[in-house]
């Protein structure tokens, strides 16, 4: 458990997990539970405002980011595990592992303020396998 590269390898597996279990919530439609939810899905999905000179709905915006949250994941993953397998330039892992650190802090951050139990467990754990890594190296 010293080999910084083995808790940055449970990050990339948490990373791909997180892409995962996030792009499932794009597989069912919300029900609402009551008239209030009803009107309040009606709302997001058909009310329209001009931002920036287009005619958007929170329904689109909402997915429009929370398909991003997943793409980030998935591309983090994707590239800390590729650079992990095919090189041992230590001055490339490290700087990479720096860039890692403030986003996936700052994602942590932000799903700690905003959202709920499940984003801010994954994002947390993420960020805490990725400073164990930068404190192990």
């Amino acid at each position: 458990m010293r080999n910084y590269k083995t808790w940055w390898w449970a990050a990339v597996v948490v990373q791909l997990l997180t892409a995962a279990v996030h792009a499932l919530s794009f597989l069912s439609d919300p029900v609402p539970a009551n008239d209030t939810e009803k009107q309040l899905l009606d709302l997001m999905q058909n009310y329209r405002q001009e931002l920036a000179g287009m005619q958007v709905t929170m329904d689109g915006l909402f997915t429009a980011l929370s398909s991003c949250f997943s793409l980030l994941y998935l591309f983090a993953g994707l590239l800390n595990a590729y650079l992990l397998r095919s090189t041992r330039d230590e001055a490339l892992l490290s700087g990479v592992l720096w860039i890692n650190l403030p986003v996936f802090g700052l994602c942590f951050a932000i799903m700690a303020a905003y959202t709920f139990p499940p984003p801010i467990i994954m994002t947390g754990l993420v960020f805490v396998l990725l400073a164990i890594a930068r404190v192990v190296k």
